[in-house]
């Protein structure tokens, strides 16, 4: 039975600066969306790092980031802005690449503030036909993305070309865990589907990001593991098989020795803390 819970399919808007106060593992941790983000960074700055890339943004920052790819962000110094999940089910036409745009000119800066003000004045309106409202509204963000791509296509190719071996490696990996990171697989499994050795997926995946493939797949089922605990009750048992753990005790060695705790305490100290909401 599946247990990892579908992440909302509605359109969300969150403040920047409710995500960054959040826990720096579920802020910086490298995990997949099943919807499209958009981001707006209006004032501080940090570093984002999308598939095997990590940039700094800086205020009039605006970042996309498509379903399905592996992204986290650091926040050096207080970030505000906002966030825009599309949902699942946005019906919309959007880039199928990452853009990452720093926006100079005044009047671009403008132009994106009223966009989002638009659509979240109909999300928190209330009004009638609101969220039909808001999906036209979205609509336009929508069409101001794909003009910003069509314009930065070649900007974008050129860095994608310009990715080494072991980052267009470690990429591809990314990808593959990120859908399948609730099976039993291992490194050895991994690096057989992407027609390497073992070693050299390691060592490609340490030359990219500093961390070794099994710390990979280790930190990304734990992040899952650890959002369950806190936003279900599930028993641990169940969150240990669904996440490919061999066996329960496995699993709570493998928490412990990372989080610093066993899960059963770690539920217990988050029960009445408010969850965040993504």
């Amino acid at each position: 039975m599946k247990i990892i819970p579908e992440q909302p399919t509605r359109l969300r808007l969150v403040p920047i600066s409710k995500l960054a106060a959040a826990p720096k593992w579920q802020l910086e941790t490298m995990r997949a969306l099943r919807e499209p983000l958009f981001l707006w960074i209006t004032n501080g700055q940090g570093r984002v790092t999308i598939g095997a890339r990590t940039r700094g943004f800086h205020p009039h920052n605006a970042i996309f980031i498509p379903a399905g790819t592996l992204h986290g962000m650091q926040a050096l110094t207080r970030v505000q802005g906002t966030a825009i999940y599309f949902g699942a089910r946005h019906g919309l036409e959007l880039p199928e690449t990452p853009l990452h745009l720093r926006l100079r000119d005044a009047s671009q800066h403008a132009e994106v503030s009223q966009l989002v003000d638009y659509v979240q004045r109909e999300v928190e309106g209330q009004r009638p036909k609101a969220d039909q409202a808001a999906y036209h509204q979205l609509g336009l963000l929508a069409i101001w993305l794909d003009r910003h791509n069509a314009a930065h296509q070649g900007e974008n190719a050129a860095e994608m070309t310009q990715l080494n071996a072991n980052e267009r490696l470690t990429a591809r990996y990314a990808a593959l865990l990120e859908r399948e990171f609730g099976s039993s697989l291992n490194v050895t499994d991994y690096a057989t589907a992407l027609g390497v050795t073992p070693t050299h997926l390691t060592r490609a995946c340490r030359a990219s990001c500093g961390r070794t493939a099994l710390d990979m797949i280790q930190t990304r089922r734990l992040y899952e593991a650890r959002k369950l605990l806190m936003e279900t009750d599930i028993p641990v048992q169940d969150i240990a098989r669904n996440l490919g753990f061999s066996t329960p005790s496995y699993f709570s060695r493998a928490f412990s020795l990372q989080i610093g705790q066993p899960p059963s305490s770690y539920r217990k100290a988050h029960e009445a803390k408010p969850r965040l909401t993504h």
